[in-house]
Formats: C-alpha cells, structure tokens, sequence
C-alpha cells in the first residue's frame, strides 16, 4: 500500500473534524491502556538482563528515537498526520511480537528500536492532527482544555491497565505481552477511523529532497528564533526526564523492598486516577495563576515529590503526587508549545522536542541503572533528585527574570 493511500486529499468536513476530537479520545485510551508499562523492566529481569542491561535497552530505545524523531515528523508534516499515526500503529505491533518470542538481548534489542519508531511515529503526529483539526474549524483556543481530556483518558487506561499488568505478571509474564498484541491491533484499527485536516499541509518541491531539506531548515530556524519555545522545550523535557526515569526504576525499587507486582501496579493506577483529577483541571489553574506561576508550582512540586521517592518510607506517596504534577505541566506545556508553532512546521518541531527528551534519556538512564547495580536503587533516586533540584533552581530564574513579563494571554 503506498502511504499517500492513507490520507483523505479532499477537504474534510466540519463536522469531520469535530469528529476527529472524540475519535482521538477512544485512540488515546486504546493506545494508552498498555499493560506492560508497569512491568516491563520486571519482565525483562525475569528474562535475565542485568539492571544495566535493561538500561541499556531503553538507551537503545531513546537512541533510535533521538536520530529518528525529525524525519518521522517530516513524514508526518509532508505525507499526512494520520499516515504517521496509522505507520505508528503497524510498527507497535512488530514491536510486541518480537517482545513475545525474543529470548535473546539482541531480539530485546529490536523490539525497543521498533517501539522507538511507533512513538517517533505518533509524537508529532497526534497532538498536529488534533490541534490543526481544532484550528481549521477555529476552536484551536480550547485546547489547553481538550488536551486536558485527552490526559484524562490518557490516566484512567494507565489506571484500569496498571493493576491488570501487575495481576497477570504475578500468575505469566507471558501473557502481559499477548493480551498487549490484541489492544494493539484494536488500536491500529481504530487509527484508521480518522480524517486529515488540510490546514498545515506543506506544499511538495521540485523533488522530495528539497522538500525534506526545506523542512527542515524553516522548522529549525522557527525553534532558533524563538527563544521562549525554545526555554519551554528544554525545561518540558528536563521535567519528562526525571519523572520518566524514576517511575520506570521505582518499579524494581519497590519489588525490592517488599512491595508485590500487584501492589506497584496498584500505587501506578492511584497515581493515574489522581493524574486525571490534576489534568482535568491544568486549565483551571493556569487560568487562575498564569504562565509564571503555574510553571513556579510544577518545578516546586516536583522536586518536592522526587526527593520524596528517595526515603523507602513514603516513596508510593511520592510517586502519587509526581504523577498528578506531571499532568499538569504536560497539559500546560503542550498547549503554550503548540500555539508558538506554525501549523505546517508543527508535527516536524514536535518531534524535535521529542527528540531532546530522547538526548537526555540517552544519558541519564543507563548511568541510573549502572549506579543501582554498583551500590542501590536509592543512591540512583538521590543523583536524580539532586540534578531536578539544580536543573529547577536554573529553571526558576530563567522565569523570574523573563523580559517579556509573559502570561498564557501573550503566547
């Protein structure tokens, strides 16, 4: 099949579009309620890799991801966002197969490059279908609000799949990767269900080259220019880093010291419903506090929680409330990224924001593995609380001294 076949030429409908809000919200829980998120470190220590071994599997992860975000977002910018996101869908599959039936580091291995491609594949692409969807129809001003239902849906699949994860890993690892097989193909056929918006199309050159080249510069010198999308990017990802990297090491942190695989997945799903909770009313809050207040909070707040996580004694506590927190700044953020970014630049930057996060996991996870298996886990958690602590304080002067004085109203 050739990928322009995927995409709708012809001008969708108002009512099309409006429709591709709602779908988005069904694809949003069907991709999210991944059951082995909360288990996929165990399983793969249950397969035999070392701690630095499964930290090398998600460098492997983030290094595939890092050299391909900007050509998946190019793809998704020039071929259609839905192309990217139904691709995405295909490659998730091959991704889960290979977990199923690999036994060896170098099937791990590819399966974690074809997981890479299923997320570069739908990083740029999903928030640029929906926001340039609510754009053609003029309602791109809720959108703080819809991404805040989206992270609603995103939180309450975690929820329902955390526990569930956890419950079938306790009686077959095995079967946590089969029942993630048949969502994974409901998914992809859900993906199908959408229409290309026209706005952000990018007009092909004399040959693909040039218009991948041209692409790529514009969205480049866009980030270049703009000194606050660039700020609200880096400090986005930092944050992602941290709580990402501690939520997957938390999982053996806790195995370690006691706690079940029923009862991690457990303390993952309250922290996905409050998550919901906080995300449903990140509008509300930045509405009521503005851009420098909010982002005060979310970089407070979350240090708070990470140092939190290092004590063994309340680190369920301190997962709960980094949960709800990050919520927040991924509602926020999405929303004040997106409305600095042309439409036809759009899915081609977002992969380049995603593509930072992936520099800096490159870096940081293995180094966190490897420390946990030289001395403990919780030495890990200190280094890391540590660093958000320095990071934060760097990233709370930058905003008192903004020049522009900025609030949500002039983004």
């Amino acid at each position: 099949m050739k990928l322009h076949r995927l995409n709708h030429h012809s001008s969708p409908s108002h009512k099309a579009l409006e429709h591709n809000i709602m779908k988005n919200y069904i694809y949003t829980f069907l991709e999210s309620f991944n059951i082995t998120s909360g288990v996929w470190m165990l399983y793969l220590a249950y397969k035999g890799l070392s701690l630095f071994e499964i930290g090398l599997m998600e460098a492997i992860f983030h290094i595939t991801s890092f050299t391909m975000e900007i050509p998946t977002g190019i793809i998704a910018d020039l071929l259609g966002r839905k192309t990217s996101r139904v691709l995405g869908r295909l490659v998730a599959i091959l991704s889960t197969i290979l977990m199923i039936f690999s036994s060896s580091t170098l099937g791990f291995a590819i399966s974690f490059i074809f997981s890479a491609l299923s997320y570069n594949l739908e990083t740029g692409a999903g928030d640029a279908l929906v926001f340039d969807s609510m754009k053609e129809i003029g309602e791109e001003g809720k959108y703080m609000k819809v991404k805040g239902k989206v992270e609603v849906m995103f939180q309450i699949a975690n929820a329902m799949a955390l526990p569930l994860g956890g419950y079938i890993a306790m009686l077959d690892y095995g079967n946590v990767y089969k029942l993630a097989m048949i969502v994974g193909v409901v998914t992809f056929l859900q993906s199908l269900s959408f229409v290309e918006p026209t706005v952000g199309k990018v007009a092909p050159r004399e040959n693909p080259l040039a218009t991948f080249v041209h692409q790529l510069k514009d969205s480049f010198s866009v980030i270049r220019q703009s000194k606050q999308l660039s700020f609200l990017i880096i400090m986005s990802e930092s944050f992602a880093v941290f709580a990402t990297t501690t939520f997957f090491y938390i999982q053996n942190f806790l195995l370690m010291n006691g706690r079940s695989q029923f009862r991690i997945g457990l303390v993952l799903a309250i922290g996905a419903l409050l998550s919901a909770l906080a995300a449903s009313q990140a509008h509300r809050l930045e509405k009521k506090f503005g851009y420098k207040k909010t982002l005060s909070f979310v970089l407070i707040a979350g240090v708070f929680f990470l140092w939190l996580m290092v004590t063994g004694t309340y680190s369920e506590l301190g997962i709960i409330g980094l949960s709800a927190i990050e919520a927040v700044e991924y509602v926020v953020m999405s929303d004040y990224i997106n409305r600095l970014i042309p439409s036809e630049r759009r899915a081609t930057i977002l992969s380049m924001q995603s593509m930072v996060f992936s520099f800096f996991m490159i870096i940081i996870f293995p180094i966190v593995g490897l420390v946990g298996d030289l001395f403990n886990l919780q030495i890990s958690f200190m280094m890391i609380a540590a660093l958000s602590t320095l990071v934060s304080f760097i990233m709370l002067r930058k905003i008192s001294k903004n020049p522009e004085g900025t609030d949500s109203t002039t983004i």
